[in-house]
């Protein structure tokens, strides 16, 4: 029988053409030439049992004949490419006989022998601003300055000069691409590097940009720093990244950097403070009243016999008023005290406190 095609397609000799059709599917995407750790010869032998075996008159000579009957029955038309069929083959246009979207599912940008391109995109610009530690917790509007790539305001970023004719290229002859390698029959195809993939290029160039469709300026942008924002925390406005000719801009990321603040501090939405007691107040309790950072004023009331590093919460006073504001209390010890004091404490002492 020669070349056992159901071997190397993994298949039994009863498969249907649906488990024909996906075991070749797989084996061609592990093994196509184009393809990073490809063999071409496995990929051949893959595609030749393929091409009989999907066919059921060259599949029935086959199983009668073995090679032979099937290469009988056209398997092998126009030769080389090991049974690949050349009746649909045209050398100029590269058309083929059956569709490689199908198979490879646009492998590669290359989709059925045609040039299949995505919309260009500018790259992303990335700043750093560092705000307070009260702008977090309010929220503001901010304003930055920063240089980046902007559209040819003279030609719109079409790097044409006004008015001019659009003629088509002469590198790829309107196609927008080129072939720049050939593997066997595998054609590799690339945006071509004159139009960029626009198939056409302007007669005259842009005076300002000298057809580049973008020049270098300093950009203004006014954005919103939300509520809640924290240290890390990245911003995006979209389409402020660098431009590029037939293309969208990309985007920009403002990353963020709080500033401590002296009085307060955060753990996730809450808001941290510190509030000192002195000894009686810390004994015979007291209240005390905490000046928020958006100047509104909350009173605590501390409650007798309070220890030191106790900690009051406040709901609702945190950050994006989903976290809550925590007081705690540090107690503090006089280091001198008047006669009268320290007779206080004295008798205090005597009662066992």
């Amino acid at each position: 029988m020669g070349k056992d095609y159901y071997k190397i397609l993994g298949v039994e000799k009863n498969a249907t053409q649906t488990e024909i059709k996906k075991a070749f599917h797989k084996i061609a995407h592990q093994y196509h030439p184009d393809k990073k750790g490809g063999d071409e010869q496995k990929f051949k032998e893959a595609n030749e049992a393929y091409q009989v075996l999907s066919n059921e008159e060259k599949r029935a000579q086959y199983d009668r004949f073995g090679t032979a009957g099937a290469a009988g029955g056209g398997a092998h038309a126009g030769g080389g490419f090991g049974g690949f069929d050349f009746s649909g083959f045209q050398t100029g246009d590269m058309n083929f006989n059956f569709d490689f979207s199908d198979i490879f599912g646009g492998f590669g940008g290359f989709n059925g022998g045609s040039y299949s391109s995505q919309k260009k995109r500018g790259r992303d610009i990335q700043v750093a601003v560092e705000i307070e530690f009260k702008d977090a917790f309010l929220g503001k509007t901010q304003t930055i300055e920063y240089m980046r790539e902007k559209p040819c305001p003279d030609c719109k970023g079409t790097g044409a000069e006004k008015d001019s004719e659009m003629i088509t290229c002469p590198q790829c002859e309107g196609q927008g691409k080129i072939q720049t390698q050939v593997m066997g029959i595998f054609a590799t195809v690339t945006e071509c590097p004159r139009c960029e993939g626009v198939g056409k290029i302007p007669k005259n160039l842009c005076k300002t940009c000298k057809g580049k469709g973008t020049i270098k300026e300093k950009e203004r942008v006014e954005f919103i720093i939300p509520k809640g924002i924290k240290t890390g925390d990245s911003l995006r406005i979209a389409h402020k990244g660098e431009a590029i000719k037939n293309g969208e801009a990309g985007d920009l990321y403002v990353l963020i950097q709080v500033k401590p603040d002296k009085q307060f501090k955060r753990n996730g939405m809450d808001l941290l403070t510190t509030q000192t007691l002195s000894l009686s107040e810390a004994v015979l309790g007291t209240e005390k009243e905490i000046t928020l950072l958006d100047n509104s004023k909350v009173t605590i009331k501390v409650p007798a016999g309070t220890q030191h590093g106790t900690v009051l919460k406040v709901s609702k006073k945190g950050f994006a008023e989903k976290g809550d504001l925590l007081v705690s209390f540090e107690i503090a010890i006089p280091k001198k005290l008047s006669k009268k004091a320290k007779e206080a404490l004295s008798a205090l002492a005597e009662e066992g406190y």
